[in-house]
């Protein structure tokens, strides 16, 4: 209580300043507490990302999400559509929703022929021929569908739930509720993160605490073999030193907390400088590739110029999840936005990623880990299934593919459907918002239940909508 205030006073404390004056360690913690409302937050002086129970027995530990920015096309991957094929040149035979860019002609087959595959029968075009031999570990979503045809609307709703607000992100969100299993390393981290189409607030943690932000390591343009971790060595100063150093200053900064009360800003930095000073021990060597194999490096690979570079965020992606990581994102950034040149740039594109991420199926189910960690693969929206200029597609927010593996999903699924030219979805449709309370139901979150006061209401990531899909659950 505030030890300035004389309870025998006439002068009766408002609600604010009762607030800016009882002591405090986390804001949120505090607000929640005296508010009466249940709060995941840790505690005063502890560890905010230490490790939380899950509200029910989870099927999934950590995610690792494949962010394929740009859109790729279902209809040319994963929705095999032989009409598409039969009625090539001819008009699209029923309305179409209003386009992004510029009107759409007729029908465009695809280019590439799709065969089937794995004991389940999937189809899958030939651009994925690796992926294409895990389609039994794989359960497709193919009836995924958006309420933004703009990237950068899209992007935001598939990261974050909102096309039009500043909200904390899926990963925000799921390392606020479980915490991380290693208290030496950012509980989420994006590798080679994106800049356009919101930025940073694809992985902000917005209105959460700030250590439930996500941790860019590089960005869009940075080869991955320098996407490192900045300032994580100091070879200057001895680490007994920098401990002191960094005992005096949060001193300071908990002294300014007692005179001004919670501060989200402030108190996250308290928490950042302890997190950067126990990451030294840990980060360089997780960043470090050199141990791994040759036959592991082929994996991935590494061994083609074409894949290097998705290969070593994909090889990131494992290292970093296997050392406790709650959620990692690789991005393959912005590259298949194919409103022209559809057969050169989408082939090229599979080229670079199809390898590692069969890799790192391989990888992870040959070390055990596939059973626990939930792998998401897709972009903010597909394509349309009518041709753009002579060799192109526009955008689609109405019919799309994403896939999931591992942590807890029926494998060698296919799950709902579009229309006969994929460019409406039809059955069992799913919204974002469906497949981020699948996916916190996987971890073994409530989407109703894991909620954060703010502004005088409570959030969850799935505002107001959402349903679990339970049809993929194993």
């Amino acid at each position: 209580m505030n030890r300035h205030w004389n309870p025998t006073s006439p002068h009766r404390p408002s609600r604010r300043e009762l607030l800016r004056t009882c002591s405090a360690g986390f804001g949120s913690l505090a607000l929640a507490g005296l508010l009466g409302q249940e709060s995941r937050a840790a505690t005063a002086g502890g560890n905010p990302l230490e490790v939380r129970k899950p509200h029910f027995e989870a099927r999934a530990k950590r995610v690792i999400f494949l962010f394929m920015h740009g859109g790729p096309s279902q209809v040319d991957t994963f929705d095999y559509k032989p009409l598409l094929k039969r009625d090539h040149g001819k008009p699209l035979p029923f309305a179409r929703p209003k386009v992004v860019s510029s009107e759409t002609f007729n029908l465009l087959q695809s280019p590439w022929e799709f065969r089937q595959y794995g004991q389940c029968g999937m189809w899958v075009s030939d651009l994925f021929p690796e992926v294409a031999k895990l389609v039994d570990d794989i359960c497709f979503i193919k009836s995924m569908w958006g309420s933004n045809s703009r990237h950068g609307g899209a992007l935001l709703e598939l990261h974050t739930g909102s096309d039009t607000f500043v909200r904390p992100s899926l990963g925000s969100w799921i390392t606020y509720g479980l915490g991380s299993e290693n208290d030496s390393m950012p509980g989420y981290v994006t590798i080679c993160p994106t800049q356009s189409h919101g930025g940073a607030n694809n992985y902000s943690s917005a209105f959460l605490p700030a250590p439930y932000a996500g941790t860019p390591v590089g960005s869009v343009g940075v080869p991955a073999k320098d996407a490192r971790i900045p300032f994580i060595s100091n070879s200057e100063t001895p680490r007994n030193v920098q401990r002191m150093e960094i005992d005096f200053m949060q001193q300071l900064n908990r002294q300014q907390l007692e005179l001004t009360g919670p501060d989200r800003a402030l108190e996250g930095r308290i928490e950042s400088f302890e997190l950067a000073f126990r990451m030294q021990a840990q980060a360089p060597e997780l960043q470090d590739i050199s141990n791994e194999s040759e036959a592991t490096r082929k994996m991935y690979g590494l061994d083609n110029p074409v894949s290097e570079d998705f290969g070593r965020q994909c090889l990131m992606a494992r290292r970093l999840s296997e050392k406790g990581v709650r959620f990692v994102q690789v991005s393959h950034t912005y590259k298949w936005d194919q409103h022209a040149k559809l057969r050169q740039d989408h082939e090229q594109n599979a080229w670079e990623v199809d390898q590692p991420i069969a890799g790192l199926l391989r990888d992870l189910k040959s070390r055990g880990l596939l059973k626990d960690t939930l792998v998401v693969w897709g972009g903010e929206f597909g394509r349309t299934p009518t041709a753009q200029g002579s060799d192109g597609r526009d955008h689609n927010p109405e019919a799309f593919t994403m896939w999931m593996a591992g942590g807890g999903v029926k494998a060698g699924l296919a799950y709902g459907s579009t229309d006969d030219y994929g460019y409406y979805s039809v059955v069992d449709k799913v919204h974002f918002h469906d497949l981020h309370a699948t996916i916190l139901h996987l971890l073994g979150l409530d989407h109703l239940k894991l909620t954060y006061r703010y502004a005088g209401r409570d959030f969850r990531l799935t505002d107001v909508h959402g349903n679990v899909v339970k049809g993929i659950l194993a």
